[in-house]
Protein backbone atom coordinates (compact mmCIF):
# COMPACT_ATOMS: atom_id res chain seq x y z
CA UNK A 1 0.00 0.00 0.00
CA UNK A 2 1.46 3.35 -0.98
CA UNK A 3 1.76 6.30 1.37
CA UNK A 4 -0.96 8.16 -0.56
CA UNK A 5 -3.42 5.28 -0.12
CA UNK A 6 -2.68 4.85 3.58
CA UNK A 7 -3.14 8.63 4.00
CA UNK A 8 -6.63 8.42 2.46
CA UNK A 9 -7.45 5.42 4.66
CA UNK A 10 -6.44 7.37 7.76
CA UNK A 11 -8.45 10.42 6.67
CA UNK A 12 -11.54 8.25 6.06
CA UNK A 13 -11.14 6.52 9.42
CA UNK A 14 -10.70 9.85 11.24
CA UNK A 15 -13.76 11.33 9.52
CA UNK A 16 -15.88 8.32 10.49
CA UNK A 17 -14.72 8.47 14.12
CA UNK A 18 -15.30 12.24 14.35
CA UNK A 19 -18.78 11.90 12.85
CA UNK A 20 -19.64 9.13 15.31
CA UNK A 21 -18.31 11.13 18.28
CA UNK A 22 -20.28 14.19 17.17
CA UNK A 23 -23.45 12.07 17.16
CA UNK A 24 -24.18 12.78 13.50
CA UNK A 25 -24.63 9.14 12.47
CA UNK A 26 -28.15 7.78 12.71
CA UNK A 27 -28.43 4.07 13.50
CA UNK A 28 -30.37 2.71 10.58
CA UNK A 29 -28.33 -0.48 10.37
CA UNK A 30 -26.50 0.64 7.23
CA UNK A 31 -23.16 1.50 8.81
CA UNK A 32 -21.10 -0.34 6.18
CA UNK A 33 -22.80 1.49 3.28
CA UNK A 34 -22.42 4.82 5.08
CA UNK A 35 -18.70 4.25 5.75
CA UNK A 36 -18.16 3.09 2.15
CA UNK A 37 -19.87 6.26 0.87
CA UNK A 38 -17.50 8.41 2.96
CA UNK A 39 -14.49 6.45 1.64
CA UNK A 40 -15.72 6.74 -1.95
CA UNK A 41 -16.33 10.50 -1.68
CA UNK A 42 -12.93 11.14 -0.11
CA UNK A 43 -11.17 9.05 -2.81
CA UNK A 44 -12.96 11.02 -5.53
CA UNK A 45 -12.01 14.32 -3.84
CA UNK A 46 -8.38 13.19 -3.58
CA UNK A 47 -8.32 12.10 -7.23
CA UNK A 48 -9.75 15.45 -8.37
CA UNK A 49 -7.26 17.36 -6.23
CA UNK A 50 -4.31 15.40 -7.64
CA UNK A 51 -5.60 15.63 -11.21
CA UNK A 52 -5.34 19.45 -11.07
CA UNK A 53 -1.68 19.30 -10.11
CA UNK A 54 0.88 19.24 -12.86
CA UNK A 55 3.15 16.25 -12.70
CA UNK A 56 6.69 17.02 -13.82
CA UNK A 57 9.06 14.17 -14.46
CA UNK A 58 12.81 14.79 -14.53
CA UNK A 59 14.70 13.96 -17.72
CA UNK A 60 18.36 13.98 -18.67
CA UNK A 61 17.92 17.56 -19.91
CA UNK A 62 15.61 18.93 -17.21
CA UNK A 63 15.24 18.58 -13.48
CA UNK A 64 12.75 20.80 -11.65
CA UNK A 65 15.15 21.21 -8.73
CA UNK A 66 17.57 23.01 -11.05
CA UNK A 67 15.07 25.86 -11.53
CA UNK A 68 13.32 25.96 -8.17
CA UNK A 69 14.80 28.38 -5.73
CA UNK A 70 14.28 28.36 -2.05
CA UNK A 71 14.09 31.71 -0.35
CA UNK A 72 16.37 30.39 2.32
CA UNK A 73 19.92 29.23 1.91
CA UNK A 74 20.69 25.84 3.33
CA UNK A 75 23.33 25.23 5.98
CA UNK A 76 25.97 24.13 3.45
CA UNK A 77 25.47 27.26 1.34
CA UNK A 78 25.75 29.44 4.45
CA UNK A 79 28.99 27.76 5.51
CA UNK A 80 30.49 28.14 2.02
CA UNK A 81 29.39 31.78 1.85
CA UNK A 82 30.85 32.54 5.30
CA UNK A 83 34.14 30.85 4.38
CA UNK A 84 34.33 32.76 1.10
CA UNK A 85 33.66 36.07 2.84
CA UNK A 86 36.36 35.28 5.39
CA UNK A 87 38.87 34.48 2.63
CA UNK A 88 38.03 37.66 0.72
CA UNK A 89 38.36 39.64 3.93
CA UNK A 90 41.78 38.06 4.52
CA UNK A 91 42.83 39.21 1.03
CA UNK A 92 41.54 42.72 1.68
CA UNK A 93 43.37 42.85 5.01
CA UNK A 94 46.69 42.11 3.24
CA UNK A 95 46.34 45.09 0.88
CA UNK A 96 48.24 48.35 1.39
CA UNK A 97 46.16 50.81 3.48
CA UNK A 98 45.12 53.09 0.59
CA UNK A 99 43.93 50.17 -1.53
CA UNK A 100 42.22 48.49 1.41
CA UNK A 101 40.37 51.71 2.20
CA UNK A 102 38.99 52.04 -1.36
CA UNK A 103 37.88 48.38 -1.48
CA UNK A 104 36.11 48.63 1.88
CA UNK A 105 34.39 51.90 1.03
CA UNK A 106 33.32 50.65 -2.41
CA UNK A 107 32.21 47.09 -1.64
CA UNK A 108 31.34 47.13 2.04
CA UNK A 109 30.05 50.70 2.43
CA UNK A 110 28.60 50.76 -1.13
CA UNK A 111 30.02 54.20 -1.86
CA UNK A 112 30.54 55.57 -5.37
CA UNK A 113 34.04 56.45 -6.57
CA UNK A 114 33.03 60.11 -6.49
CA UNK A 115 32.09 59.77 -2.80
CA UNK A 116 35.28 57.82 -2.07
CA UNK A 117 37.39 60.49 -3.79
CA UNK A 118 35.73 63.25 -1.74
CA UNK A 119 36.06 61.33 1.53
CA UNK A 120 39.71 60.39 1.01
CA UNK A 121 40.57 63.79 -0.52
CA UNK A 122 41.98 62.36 -3.76
CA UNK A 123 40.87 62.61 -7.38
CA UNK A 124 38.38 60.12 -8.84
CA UNK A 125 41.16 58.77 -11.06
CA UNK A 126 43.33 58.11 -8.01
CA UNK A 127 40.44 56.29 -6.29
CA UNK A 128 39.85 54.23 -9.46
CA UNK A 129 43.57 53.49 -9.74
CA UNK A 130 43.75 52.31 -6.14
CA UNK A 131 40.81 49.96 -6.78
CA UNK A 132 42.48 48.64 -9.93
CA UNK A 133 45.73 47.96 -8.09
CA UNK A 134 43.84 46.40 -5.20
CA UNK A 135 42.16 43.94 -7.57
CA UNK A 136 45.47 43.17 -9.29
CA UNK A 137 47.12 42.55 -5.91
CA UNK A 138 44.25 40.34 -4.74
CA UNK A 139 44.48 38.26 -7.93
CA UNK A 140 48.25 37.87 -7.40
CA UNK A 141 47.67 36.69 -3.82
CA UNK A 142 45.17 34.09 -5.06
CA UNK A 143 47.56 32.99 -7.85
CA UNK A 144 50.39 32.73 -5.30
CA UNK A 145 48.02 30.73 -3.06
CA UNK A 146 48.40 33.13 -0.16
CA UNK A 147 44.69 32.58 0.33
CA UNK A 148 43.25 29.38 -1.16
CA UNK A 149 39.75 29.37 -2.66
CA UNK A 150 38.57 25.77 -3.08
Amino acid sequence: MSWEKSGIFQDVFIKIVKTLRAGKYNHEGKFKQWAMRIAYNMCVDNFRKNKRRSIIHPTDDFDIFDVLESGEENREEKIIKDQTYAKVRALVDKLPPEQREVVILRHYADMSFKEIAAMTRVSINTALGRMRYALINMRKMVDNKEVVFS
